[in-house]
């Protein structure tokens, strides 16, 4: 009988530990401070390619997603399965040889999202680069706390300086209103 009253308070303490924490929101957190993380990784490394290239163009009006390698005319394309996570300008991050840095790049590949997802709800690194050298990296997070006016939002346009309130951007476009 005693045993099954402990099982009881324990069975009882672990839903309510579960309800509070919230563990969908928790890796959802975690998910978005990698994708945080991953963007100004990439974000850097562009910089660290521009100071020491001889050449400040950065491919031409061109668009990835990272499920897909794929060519944007405008803002209009498709994402395809299998991105490449190359670093010699074949990647997702099109027309950048990170591996042209002088003392090597600071990448060993190029960092997929997550959860890596299509669809207009779904969660992938986005590279739009306008022809003359200025970018756009955009991704969508996922979590209550990063999300627009969660406690931690990182994607209104306050926040980023970006030109879409529900989609976190970083780069070197003005206005990042490429994408």
């Amino acid at each position: 009988l005693e045993l099954l009253i402990v099982i009881g308070i324990l069975a009882i303490l672990a839903t309510v530990v579960a309800l509070v924490l919230n563990p969908a929101e928790l890796l959802g957190q975690a998910r978005d401070s990698q994708r945080l993380s991953d963007l100004r990784t990439i974000n850097s490394a562009i910089g660290l390619w521009v100071a020491s290239a001889s050449s400040t163009t950065i491919g031409s009006d061109a668009q990835t997603c990272t499920k897909g390698t794929t060519i944007f005319t405008g803002n209009t394309g498709t994402c395809l399965e299998n991105a490449t996570t190359t670093i010699n300008g074949e990647g997702w991050v099109k027309g950048i040889n990170f591996t042209f840095i002088p003392g090597g790049s600071p990448l060993s590949r190029l960092p997929l999202d997550p959860t890596n997802t299509l669809g207009a709800t779904g969660n992938h690194y986005e590279f739009k680069v306008v022809t003359g050298g200025t970018y756009e990296l955009n991704a969508n997070m996922e979590s209550d706390k990063y999300k627009r006016n969660g406690a931690a939002d990182v994607e209104s346009n306050i926040k980023d300086g970006g030109s879409n309130n529900d989609v976190y951007e970083i780069g070197t476009e003005p206005g990042l209103d490429l994408i």
